[in-house]
């Protein structure tokens, strides 16, 4: 836990993470699972610093260790609720940090849509009274609380779902789990709860409530988007909160100048970023820490991770690119590889089913179709023919090839690693290279070609013969001895 400041800032956003999430069916605490490229409740922690929020403290319980382990670079400070008896018992564990501050946001860890301008106008609202609450409008909700008006449309009470009646529970109206409270008021109720429901839990919506009912103003802040009250406690609730993601960025993208062919067949994590006037056709996938430059086209079926396209990049259908980076006007693809360490320089061509690991290919290569180059470094204009391998492993040490510039590798040629290629040199097809090649020169290395004349004429004489032979001893089969096929003309 971080130290605590002498003087606290304001605002501090409360994120409720210590559940155990049954439901999830998964040995991975619930706010650990990833969409958008992120666990869900570092959705929440970006929401809430984008916020103005200076201090962000995670309420841990249900796998602390693992959770902290995880966060453990994101700034935020934690409390662990070591028991976890309800929303207002896991505020209470915060005492300590916060007495002192002005306003907490509390939310939830499991809510990854939440927006930053949302919890700003939580925020905004809560000045003008004692606090404020988020609430959506549902046709369905199994689990959220309802939240019950007077007839002057002011907060009565929340009611868990839980201990609702039928009237209750056909309210549309949902609390959405976010929270601008002020730190002292809202410290004073939750000492007041009791567990006086169908769960036995303390509850924090017991306590906006009590406030409600005691006269203080508790503003309602309805969402535009009733995605962002979405909570995640199931598999089919964690495919939701994807799509939404998805949909969010695919938009902000199409704003921007991106052109999205097939918009929900697209798969975009919301930290990759994306030039202008790029194309991206359907069925493209776009994660992690990815960056797209301005003018390049992605094909249906790419597949795209934590790598970098600079501008006026072509990818050709259905190809893999992961942790690469690729420079401007390169064309990749299709069925194409590359994996990490790759470095592709302005005006590489790569072509059908060409796989590069760690290697580095100056500009202007081309290596067209069916080839392999792991762990190389390739001059600039060097032409990699089909079917090339640099064999870069011995088993136990993965080796270097180095290709000069200009050079030309003919294809079926086997680079045997460690080996250098120089600049202008040619190796000739179908040639195991062990031996370094002088700049200028023709590396060929096959066995001397024989021609056998009348090789099908003879053979099927031979054969002729030894099934007369068979038939003679009586074997009746017809069909030569076993290691005979060569027939008279054998090598």
């Amino acid at each position: 836990m971080r130290e605590t400041d002498s003087q606290l800032p304001a605002r501090v956003a409360v994120i409720l993470a210590a559940g155990e999430g049954t439901r999830m069916q998964s040995d991975l605490p619930k706010v650990l699972h990833r969409v958008g490229g992120k666990p869900l409740v570092a959705h929440v922690i970006a929401a809430a610093r984008a916020a103005e929020c200076d201090r962000v403290v995670v309420i841990v319980g249900h796998g602390a260790a693992e959770v902290r382990n995880v966060l453990g670079e994101a700034g935020v400070e934690f409390v662990e609720q070591a028991e976890q008896r309800g929303t207002g018992h896991a505020l209470e564990q915060v005492r300590g940090l916060v007495q002192g501050s002005d306003m907490l946001l509390v939310l939830s860890g499991d809510a990854p849509l939440v927006r930053s301008s949302t919890l700003r106008k939580l925020a905004s609202a809560a000045r003008d009274g004692w606090g404020a609450i988020a609430t959506a409008r549902m046709d369905e909700s199994e689990s959220l609380g309802r939240v019950v008006r007077d007839q002057e449309g002011h907060l009565e009470r929340i009611v868990e779902v839980a201990d609702a009646d039928p009237d209750e529970l056909a309210i549309r109206e949902v609390n959405a789990g976010l929270y601008a409270l002020p730190a002292a008021g809202i410290l004073d109720y939750l000492e007041r709860l009791r567990p006086d429901n169908a769960k036995g839990e303390l509850y924090l919506t017991d306590a906006v409530g009590n406030a409600a009912r005691d006269g203080r103003v508790v503003a309602i802040v309805d969402l535009e988007d009733s995605d962002e009250a979405l909570g995640v406690n199931t598999r089919p609730d964690l495919a939701r909160a994807q799509r939404g993601l998805w949909r969010r960025k695919a938009r902000a993208l199409m704003n921007a100048g991106v052109t999205l062919l097939d918009p929900e067949s697209t798969r975009i994590d919301l930290d990759v970023e994306v030039g202008r006037d790029t194309v991206i056709h359907s069925s493209v996938s776009l994660l992690g820490a990815t960056r797209v430059g301005s003018r390049c086209e992605l094909a249906t079926g790419t597949w795209v991770r934590d790598s970098e396209l600079a501008t006026g990049v072509s990818i050709q259908p259905y190809t893999v690119v992961d942790g690469a980076r690729i420079g401007s006007d390169c064309r990749v693809g299709p069925f194409a590889r590359l994996r990490p360490g790759t470095v592709l320089e302005p005006g590489v061509k790569i072509g059908d089913f060409v796989e590069v690991k760690n290697s580095h290919l100056g500009p202007g290569v081309k290596a067209g179709h069916l080839a392999y180059l792991g762990d190389a470094e390739v001059g600039e204009r060097s032409n990699i023919g089909a079917g090339v391998i640099t064999c870069n492993y011995d088993g136990e040490t993965k080796h270097q090839t180095r290709i000069g510039r200009d050079a030309f590798v003919g294809s079926d040629t086997m680079l045997v690693a460690p080996v250098e290629v120089g600049d202008g040199a040619t190796t000739g097809a179908g040639s195991a290279i062990t031996q370094d090649v002088p700049p200028g020169s023709l590396a060929v290395e096959r066995s001397r070609q024989r021609n056998i004349a009348d090789w099908k004429k003879r053979r099927g004489t031979g054969d002729e013969e030894r099934g007369a032979r068979g038939e003679e001893r009586g074997t009746g089969s017809g069909k030569p001895e076993a290691g005979g096929g060569g027939g008279d003309g054998g090598t």
